[in-house]
């Protein structure tokens, strides 16, 4: 070959991986990191994408503090969050807030002949057990819940969550507000000073933690329980009722949301009124800049977003999560529309 045909030969390869360059460019993963919550519907919905459309989802599932301080360091294209940021920070920080999906936390025991659905907790006696003021399983106020249960003299284990998170923002909130003991000791946020028990990482490590600790108590994200085989407890409700985690409750606790009436979807669901809510129930939410510097990265990840709104609603059920209403999707996809601009123009238009 002389020197002619060899500097044609590596022209056309050059120009063959620009073109491979270009186009893996333009069907780039979305990159994405926060709340552990919403992780396996994220997880199925990423799946089905890449399947219908060659797009991925890397998303790290490190929990909302984690989402929430990459998306405003902007080293992802989205952040999640469990815990809504009210809007001042929205503001402060550039970004938009919506919501994507609601589920429930579950407390999870492992206790030995007990099974799922026949432990009944109220909110005051959860509180007591996690600010430390109820230490064994057969204390009075369990037995007074339970009467027809034999609970073991067993140390009560509680497992908690190590990490910043959506999952502990929402518990703790219930807690705190069914308990003023529980608000005035631990409080609520993404990251509190449990008064003792066991730390684990992400919904996956309470599970975990739980599964291998006798007498141990944890909460996590329903689909983590369902998938764990996990024995979940019943709870008393706003209502006096005793409900049982499921699609149905979580579904009673968030028709009651206006979020037509919540500025930046600043919306938390506990504690809701109605004989059949959960009381544990939360959004998990999307966090993006407002004025991206990557404006065709995150109209992907929109798309993606409105592909999940429009198609994930099965597979959301399937894990007992519960969608949207369409209404609530109309109005999001507007917010999108006005709110997430570039150079003026917004970033997703729904085509």
């Amino acid at each position: 070959m002389n020197w002619m045909q060899h500097f044609k030969s590596l022209m056309v390869g050059a120009l063959a991986l620009g073109s491979w360059l270009s186009t893996a460019a333009s069907a780039a993963d979305i990159s994405g990191a926060g709340a552990t919550f919403p992780y396996p519907i994220y997880g199925k919905w990423a799946e089905a994408y890449k399947q219908k459309t060659g797009i991925g989802l890397n998303y790290q599932s490190i929990g909302s503090g984690g989402g929430i301080k990459q998306i405003k360091a902007e080293t992802v294209t989205f952040g999640a969050s469990d815990k809504p940021l009210d809007p001042t920070e929205l503001s402060a920080s550039g970004l938009v807030q919506f919501p994507m999906i609601i589920g429930g936390v579950v407390p999870v025991v492992n206790l030995a002949g007990i099974k799922p659905g026949q432990l009944i907790l109220d909110g005051p006696t959860l509180a007591a057990i996690y600010d430390g003021e109820i230490a064994q399983w057969n204390d009075p106020r369990i037995k007074a819940l339970n009467p027809k249960l034999a609970l073991p003299n067993e140390a009560i284990a509680p497992v908690y969550r190590s990490d910043g998170s959506g999952t502990n923002f929402l518990f703790t909130y219930y807690l705190s507000k069914v308990s003023s003991s529980f608000r005035s000791k631990v409080g609520a946020n993404t990251s509190v000073d449990w008064p003792s028990g066991i730390g684990a990482k992400g919904n996956e490590g309470v599970a975990n933690m739980t599964n291998v600790t006798s007498g141990a108590i944890g909460y996590v994200e329903y689909a983590y329980a369902k998938q764990n085989n996990m024995t979940s407890v019943l709870l008393v409700n706003l209502a006096g009722k005793v409900v049982a985690p499921e699609a149905s409750a979580f579904q009673a606790a968030a028709a009651n949301a206006d979020w037509s009436k919540a500025p930046g979807y600043y919306l938390v669901l506990v504690d809701q009124a109605g004989a059949a809510s959960w009381p544990i129930t939360g959004a998990s939410f999307i966090l993006v800049h407002a004025t991206p510097k990557d404006p065709i990265a995150v109209g992907s990840a929109l798309t993606f977003f409105a592909w999940a709104y429009a198609s994930g609603g099965d597979m959301a059920a399937a894990l007992d999560y519960v969608p949207l209403p369409p209404a609530v999707v109309k109005q999001v996809e507007a917010t999108w529309v006005s709110s997430i601009t570039s150079g003026g123009k917004p970033v997703w238009t729904g085509k």
